[in-house]
């Protein structure tokens, strides 16, 4: 039977039984069989659109986990699991890895605040990418940049190394402040270096560190003896560790005098790790590495708790200085974490002296002010050490309040012979006396010096002239030593050897 004849006989059933309502029927199936057509075609397209968007989404989500926020620039995430296969495919004639650490920008950052650290690094980028031209710049992290460059001759290599920290040293105006930054670069090849990305990238790393200690601007190929300099890093670094867990590192006493009367003051707690029987390292050699490491915290706690201790041995009029970590100053509990040492120890808070540094100051200067704040409502006195050294000293003057300035030692050297250096100085003297504060004069080594800050006025002065830093047993006998000086005196030579 054919279609035709299937509808008459259809049409013909509907008028004899028209008692049924089949038209009607059939007109209600008709129009129902149109109207899930009409929605099988919405739904179809709608699935269409939300397929899409989810395609979308992933896409932005995939690209977001394998990209930095801030610079848009590929992150770790992508060096870990995407790179090696992409300079497969793209760099199969070798390639090179450079790893770029920014020289400086901690301190801008603390300058000009975080946002325009925000707007430094994406300029940063920005000049990385028109350098590098047919890279893969990723920014691990901070002011930490790796980049992936199929040039890898190494007269080339070199030549653009060296044009990238040209173009980033120069200057970059954000929020109206000209900052300038440099960069450290260490670089290695594929295959001549490493055979793999994660290696080489490990080497470029060592040429990083080998060039950041040559100084700022550098650039630096690796060469296979520098990782015997990275395995003894690790090794200091191991035995540091277990120096902050087993409390060796100790604080050593260097004497504060009066410079118009000439007797003792105090001492100020400098650390020191011994080594052996007739070595000690100084802290400008562990401090940052403890710092890098995260146990500054621990190891001055530690420091500051002997400190206390040994300095409740004193006679009482004597002083207690103790310097303060930058990275320390982010912890917004410091103040009272300080009251707590003195708490257990007993020692008497208005003897303590804790020295701040203007890098410190402008990590987070209100956190800053509320550290100070807690400090000196303790009865703590309060010195801005390294006084000159900063971005912006008399700014710090005006927004925090000091009991002293402490006059940095590169200003004391070659002070009787430096007129420029003998008017920084008298500037500084006369302002510590315009504002009340009572300034020290660090690093004097020589009766000049002395006789110089004397007659400008200084309050203090701390220095070899005096004395070295000297453990516990050795600071009680100067003190001794003073004593019987002051009852008997003897004379200033005589002060200089004990």
């Amino acid at each position: 039977m054919s279609m035709l004849d299937a509808y008459e006989t259809l049409s013909e059933f509907t008028r004899d039984h028209e008692e049924y309502q089949l038209d009607e029927i059939i007109l209600g199936l008709m129009c129902a069989g149109a109207a899930g057509y009409v929605y099988a075609i919405r739904r179809l397209k709608e699935l269409r659109r939300e397929t899409k968007a989810r395609t979308i989404a992933e896409t932005k989500a995939t690209w977001i986990s394998f990209h930095d926020f801030l610079t848009k620039l590929p992150n770790r995430r992508f060096l870990d699991e995407e790179a090696a296969r992409i300079v497969r495919e793209n760099f199969p004639d070798g390639y090179a890895v450079c790893a770029i650490d920014l020289d400086g920008f901690k301190k801008v950052n603390d300058l000009i605040g975080h946002e325009g650290g925000d707007s430094l690094l994406v300029a940063i980028s920005n000049r990385l990418t028109k350098t590098f031209k047919e890279a893969i710049i990723i920014r691990l992290g901070g002011d930490e940049f790796l980049v992936l460059s199929p040039c890898h001759d190494p007269e080339d290599l070199r030549a653009l190394c060296v044009s990238a920290v040209k173009e980033l040293s120069n200057p970059i105006e954000i929020c109206g402040i000209h900052a300038e930054v440099g960069a450290c670069i260490g670089h290695a090849r594929f295959p001549e270096d490493a055979l793999s990305l994660k290696d080489l990238t490990m080497c470029a790393d060592v040429a990083l560190y080998a060039a950041k200690n040559r100084g700022r601007n550098q650039v630096t190929a690796y060469q296979a003896h520098m990782s015997d300099i990275l395995a003894k890093r690790a090794e200091v670094e191991a035995k540091l560790r277990q120096a902050i867990r087993e409390k060796t590192i100790t604080p050593y006493y260097q004497p504060l005098i009066d410079l118009k009367s000439g007797q003792l003051r105090g001492f100020e707690a400098l650390a020191r790790w011994p080594v052996g029987t007739s070595r000690s390292i100084g802290p400008d050699e562990f401090i940052p590495m403890a710092e890098d490491i995260g146990l500054i915290v621990e190891l001055s706690e530690h420091l500051l708790r002997q400190a206390c201790l040994d300095a409740k041995t004193w006679p009482a009029h004597l002083t207690l200085a103790f310097n303060i970590s930058p990275t320390m100053m982010v912890d917004r509990l410091l103040g009272i974490r300080i009251v707590k040492v003195l708490g257990e120890t007993g020692f008497n808070p208005r003897r303590l002296e804790i020295e701040i540094t203007e890098t410190a100051l402008v990590r987070d200067i209100n956190l800053a002010a509320k550290v100070i704040t807690d400090l000196r409502q303790a009865g703590i006195s309060v010195a801005l050490d390294d006084f000159g050294t900063g971005y912006s000293s008399l700014s710090q003057l005006s927004k925090f309040s000091f009991d002293k300035i402490k006059i940095d030692r590169s200003f004391i050297s070659a002070l009787e012979t430096d007129e420029k250096k003998m008017n920084i100085v008298r500037t500084m003297v006369a302002l510590g006396k315009g504002l009340g504060i009572a300034t020290t004069a660090e690093g004097i080594e020589n009766p000049q010096q002395l006789d110089a800050l004397k007659d400008l006025g200084c309050s203090y002065g701390q220095g070899f002239l005096f004395g070295k830093a000297v453990p516990a047993e050795e600071a009680m006998a100067f003190i001794q030593a003073e004593g019987q000086k002051q009852s008997n005196p003897i004379g200033q030579a005589q002060l200089r050897e004990a």
